[in-house]
């Protein structure tokens, strides 16, 4: 850090620890008192990375080709001093270096890296060095990841982690400024610098104006315009702006509106999918995008899925039997000859080789889900049924019910009567002798309701092909610690209008016959609302959308030498550029997830409907599980909580996590801001959290519940709560995706008829043929395909993942109490990784895996590469 509160700590300003005799001045500046060495060279480090490295195997053979490219007078580097200022009281800056000789001989940290020296005319008065511009007079933009410069007269050798891409000058007209690896607060910047930073905060911001330029370094705001391309004829709502459709903000890429609807912004062509505008510095590595998880979600929307649609339409198929979707796990996917080819011209060799068997014959071949490897039948137990609501991929729904009948919230003039129809009557055989008013009393009775967030949508959803329920579904916790369903009560509006309130029928467990039949059937609609909730609400909404404002309200508002920047900035790596991308082919009108799940046409207003009941303290984990009722404040308990369901793998793990973030984040905050008038007081903090709330959740900026940010506490229950989305919430719900849900008979991703009827055709079938008439109710062949698709991706960790307790550069902050705060964070999470390596081994903890012997690792904080069922990235990089 430059200053903490005034006071420089000793060794802050290097990494020796050295400040070589330094003092302060009453105005905060650093007098220098080092011996000045004239004529004297100091000595630099450059790494960085070209913008084509996409074969590494070619990489080093043909940048020794032209790397004379970078040499001479093409890149330009100036150091500007932190203590000695020009007559405009800026920083002094010093003449320029140029790249001068390429290392070859230090071996880089990364395959693709190159290392060149340069050498920079020392001036007498020059001082420490805590800046510099840089140049690229060449004609390709390179990725700069730092510049170390050795023995600088006084401070010993100081690091600039730069991370970014720099762009040609004459696209970029304007030098790109980097900061050495100090971390200061806006009051205590060097006064040599403070206009450099203030300026480096107005170039991010931009003007508003305009379509932004692959180039371009600009973060800003729009409303969802873009999901749907009413030139092609596709409508749906835009989502922010309006009380009707209130949303996130997302980023802004200035794209020419629509002809038809200037309401609208134009879409990209499928082709340029993955060109979608973001600052380039939020893009996917090189290694990401040139892996098959850069390329396949394009490949599945503009290849794989309308090839799928195409022989479909000529060759209409079904899944007749279970051993058909289990023979998707053996095989593969048959296609006709004559399809083969068109399917798989556009492919990428990487891609080709994922998708097809090492034989060649068959195509969409799919590792086996781990719900089903051990064994192919358990996931159809009520026990798993139930256990899945506590350690499956969606475990953030289940509440305690504490009202019997379970009510509704919705406007009864508007919806009529809504409340369940379940009675004493019907569930009292299962309460193990207890009345409803003791299992209530006793913690005892859980419900998975998703019937007022779907009721208000399901008449127009059951227009479309889908026909489906609201449900509710009561459980009994036992003593064992496992929940047993009750009851499964599924719903419609009334036929004659919503006004009149709810049709509701009951089904119970039940396991021979057409009774057993038909509670399986009840079971799959309660699977496809989850599903479709999970995916477009604990997922996408609850952590990628609701993110992305706090993204871009950071690069606008705090400097890359804030402590809150250097302390988030790491949770943000890749997220608004798979944003962006979902908007391409995920969340779309016509896109991949209105293909598969259950909303269709109207997930996205769905979500919307959904964020209106968002507030941001309640993402805290201790929050969120005192709001549902399955844990209560006890000071006397591990996290100050006492869960009211021991056994709740999710809730037990993700108290340990949330707990090593907040010590984490405690004692990092707490280095830089020694009272609440530090956090007052700090303007680029007051300004980020006001941005963030009027402009990036603008539609929720007078909500009462937003933390005042006026203390300490609030700063660090903030800044965990967004560390917690970015890394462990949405790790528990999206690396689980395929092993739980690649099996599409245990989540269905939607259903296409209704229950069966008695006297009808397909209660014949039902009673006849039980396996036939469960899939000609969920998810088609066709969907199922492309769904299990996309979730394997979605589900997989990429080669350069850098997860929870990591950071991709060592060198991140040159403040040793920061950097032994965060490796004592590294220890904590290793430990915890080891405790819930144990309770998977205990056998008495019966949810932690469960019939179907799934272990839940989906907390663990480390993984390996792939497909993997556990590890905690640092942000929504997938």
């Amino acid at each position: 850090m430059f200053g903490i509160g005034k006071n420089i700590v000793e060794g802050a300003l290097n990494t020796t620890g050295d400040l070589a005799g330094s003092v302060i001045n009453a105005g905060g500046n650093i007098i220098d008192r080092v011996t000045h060495l004239r004529g004297k060279k100091i000595k630099g480090k450059v790494i960085l990375m070209r913008s084509n490295v996409l074969d590494f195997t070619e990489f080093h053979s043909s940048l020794l080709d032209n790397f004379t490219e970078l040499l001479g007078g093409g890149v330009s580097l100036q150091l500007i001093s932190a203590t000695h200022a020009s007559n405009d009281s800026r920083g002094k800056v010093g003449s320029k270096a140029f790249l001068e000789r390429w290392l070859t001989s230090l071996p880089p940290l990364f395959t693709g890296e190159s290392v060149f020296q340069i050498n920079f005319n020392w001036e007498d008065d020059f001082g420490f060095p805590g800046a510099f511009y840089i140049r690229n007079g060449h004609t390709s933009e390179f990725f700069l990841k730092s510049l170390t410069l050795e023995d600088v007269p006084g401070y010993g050798n100081v690091h600039f982690d730069c991370n970014s891409w720099v762009y040609p000058s004459r696209r970029y007209n304007k030098d790109r400024i980097f900061f050495a690896n100090h971390t200061c607060l806006p009051n205590d910047t060097p006064a040599p610098l403070r206009k450099y930073r203030e300026e480096e905060l107005w170039n991010l911001r931009g003007d508003g104006t305009g379509e932004r330029k692959e180039w371009d370094r600009i973060y800003d705001y729009d409303v969802y315009n873009d999901l749907a391309d009413p030139d092609d004829g596709d409508h749906r709502p835009v989502l922010g702006g309006s009380q009707q459709y209130p949303y996130p903000r997302r980023g802004r890429t200035g794209r020419p509106r629509a002809r038809k609807d200037h309401n609208y912004e134009s879409r990209l062509s499928q082709v340029m999918s993955l060109d979608i505008y973001v600052p380039k510095d939020e893009n996917f590595g090189h290694l990401k995008m040139s892996d098959f998880l850069g390329h396949t979600l394009k490949a599945v929307s503009i290849s794989i899925k309308p090839g799928l649609q195409s022989i479909f339409d000529v060759t209409p198929t079904e899944f007749d039997n279970f051993k058909e979707v289990d023979d998707l796990f053996q095989g593969g996917f048959p296609v006709p000859f004559n399809a083969f080819k068109t399917l798989t011209e556009d492919l990428t060799p990487p891609l080709f080789k994922a998708l097809l068997r090492n034989d060649g014959e068959k195509f969409l071949k799919f590792p086996t889900p781990q719900v089903v490897k051990d064994n192919k039948s358990a996931w159809s137990t009520d026990e798993e049924f139930a256990r899945e609501m506590l350690a499956g991929v969606n475990p953030l729904v289940i509440r305690r019910l504490e009202i019997f009948p379970p009510l509704s919230k919705l406007d009864p003039k508007v919806y009529g009567n809504q409340r369940s129809t379940i009675t004493e009557e019907h569930i009292k055989h299962g309460l193990n002798r207890l009345t409803v008013d003791e299992a209530i009393k006793q913690n005892k009775l859980y419900i998975l309701d998703h019937h007022d967030a779907l009721m208000p949508y399901l008449r127009r959803i059951n227009a479309t092909s889908t026909k489906t329920y609201a449900t509710r579904t009561l459980l009994f916790l036992k003593d064992d610690g496992t929940l047993k369903p009750l009851v499964i009560e599924l719903s419609l509006p009334h036929p004659q209008g919503d006004e009149l309130g709810a049709i509701s029928k009951l089904y119970f467990p039940a396991e021979k016959g057409v009774e057993g039949s038909i509670w399986s059937l009840a079971k799959a609609y309660v699977g496809v609302n989850d599903v479709g909730y999970h995916q477009l609400i604990s997922h996408w909404l609850h952590t990628h959308a609701v993110l992305e404002p706090f993204i871009i309200a950071t690069h606008r508002q705090l400097s890359v030498i804030h402590p809150i920047h250097k302390l988030l900035v790491p949770h943000y790596k890749d997220t608004m550029f798979i944003n962006a991308s979902a908007r391409q082919v995920l969340i779309n009108a016509n896109g991949l997830i209105e293909s598969t799940h259950f909303p269709s046409k109207y997930a996205m207003e769905l979500s919307s409907y959904i964020y209106k009941e968002w507030t941001f303290p309640d993402q805290a984990l201790p929050n969120n599980l005192i709001k549902r009722g399955i844990a209560v404040e006890d000071s006397n308990s591990p996290h100050g909580l006492r869960l009211l369901i021991n056994d709740y793998p999710f809730a037990v793990d993700g108290l340990e996590i949330w707990s090593a973030i907040k010590s984490w984040v405690t004692h990092y905050c707490s280095l830089y801001y020694k009272d609440d008038k530090a956090i007052q007081n700090d303007f680029e903090l007051q300004s980020w959290w006001t941005e963030l709330r009027e402009k990036g959740h603008a539609d929720k900026k007078h909500e009462p519940w937003w933390p005042k940010m006026q203390t300490l506490s609030e700063l660090i229950e903030s800044c965990t709560t967004i560390i917690w989305i970015a890394s462990a919430l949405h790790a528990a719900v999206n690396f689980g995706q395929y092993p739980y849900g690649g099996y599409v008979l245990n989540r269905p991703t939607t259903s296409r008829r209704l229950m069966p009827e008695v006297g009808t055709a397909e209660y014949k079938e039902l009673e006849s043929n039980p396996e036939k008439a469960f899939l000609r109710t969920i998810t088609s062949e066709l969907q199922a395909l492309i769904g299990i698709s996309v979730i394997e991706i979605l589900s997989k960790h990429a080669s350069d993942e850098v997860y929870l307790g990591q950071r991709a550069s060592i060198e991140w902050t040159s403040d040793k109490f920061a950097l032994e705060a965060f490796e004592k964070f590294g220890k904590e999470l290793f430990e915890v990784e080891n405790r819930i390596m144990q309770r998977n081994k205990d056998g008495s903890l019966k949810n932690r895996s469960g019939p179907v012997n799934m272990p839940y690792t989906l907390l663990v904080p480390s993984s390996t590469e792939g497909l993997t069922a556990k590890g905690i990235p640092n942000s929504i990089s997938i």
